[in-house]
C-alpha cells in the first residue's frame, strides 16, 4: 500500500463529528476554591474555563489529579516541540476538541504553518513541510501510538537531539494527551466556540 493510499485512509478514520451532547454535565460555579484557583492560573483574563475543565470539576480530586498532571510549564522541551507533540498526539486520537484548542491558542505563537496543522491530522512524517527535528517528534508520537514503545533506532534518533530528561518529559507528555483525549473524546465534549476544526483532508496541498 502507497502512503498516499495509507494518508487517505487515515484521514477518513480520523473524521470526528462534533457532538452537542455531552455524556456528562459541567459543574456550575462558585467552584471550590482550589478549582477556582487553578482556573485563574490557567485560563486568559476575561475568558471563561473550557469545558474539559468544568467537567472535571465536578471532582474536586479527579480535577486536582488532572491539573497536578500537566506539563504546560516551561520544562526540557521549547514551546514549539510540546506543542507539535500535543498537536500530532491529539489528532492521532482524534480529538478534534483539544486539538482545536491547542492550535487556537499556541499554533500561531510556534509558527505551525497551515501545511503543517493538516499534515498533523492527515499528513505524516515524510511531508515536505516538516524539519528533521519535526519529524522525529512525529514519528515519536506515531510510534507510541501505535505501539505503546519505541524502537532502539527511533530512541537513539531522538537521544542524538534531546536530553535524558527531556526524553522522559516527551514520553509523559504524549501519554498525558492520550489520556486527555481519553476524556474528550469519550465525554463527547462540545468543540470549544474559538477552537479550530479538523482540515479536510483536501484542505491543503503538501
Amino acid at each position: 500500500m502507497s502512503l498516499a493510499t495509507a494518508q487517505r485512509r487515515r484521514s477518513r478514520h480520523l473524521e470526528n463529528p462534533v457532538s452537542s451532547n455531552a455524556r456528562v454535565a459541567p459543574a456550575q460555579p462558585p467552584f471550590a476554591a482550589e478549582v477556582q484557583g487553578w482556573l485563574e492560573r490557567t485560563m486568559p483574563p476575561g475568558q471563561p474555563p473550557l469545558v474539559l475543565f468544568t467537567t472535571l470539576a465536578r471532582d474536586t480530586r479527579l480535577f486536582g489529579k488532572f491539573f497536578s498532571a500537566g506539563l504546560l510549564d516551561r520544562g526540557h522541551l521549547s514551546l514549539r516541540q510540546r506543542e507539535l507533540v500535543i498537536h500530532r498526539t491529539t489528532a492521532l486520537c482524534r480529538s478534534q476538541y483539544e486539538w482545536g484548542v491547542h492550535v487556537a491558542i499556541f499554533a500561531a505563537r510556534v509558527r505551525l504553518t497551515p501545511e503543517q496543522l493538516h499534515s498533523t491530522v492527515h499528513g505524516g512524517a515524510d511531508d515536505p513541510c516538516w524539519s528533521d527535528e519535526d519529524r522525529v517528534l512525529i514519528r515519536l508520537c506515531d510510534a507510541l501510538h501505535a505501539h505503546c514503545t519505541l524502537d532502539d533506532a527511533l530512541w537513539q534518533t531522538l537521544r542524538d537531539r534531546f536530553s535524558e530528561e527531556a526524553m522522559l518529559e516527551l514520553l509523559m507528555l504524549a501519554g498525558f494527551y492520550r489520556t486527555v483525549s481519553y476524556l474528550t473524546n469519550a465525554l463527547r465534549l462540545p468543540l470549544e466556540a474559538n477552537a479550530a476544526k479538523f482540515p479536510p483532508a483536501e484542505a491543503a496541498v503538501l
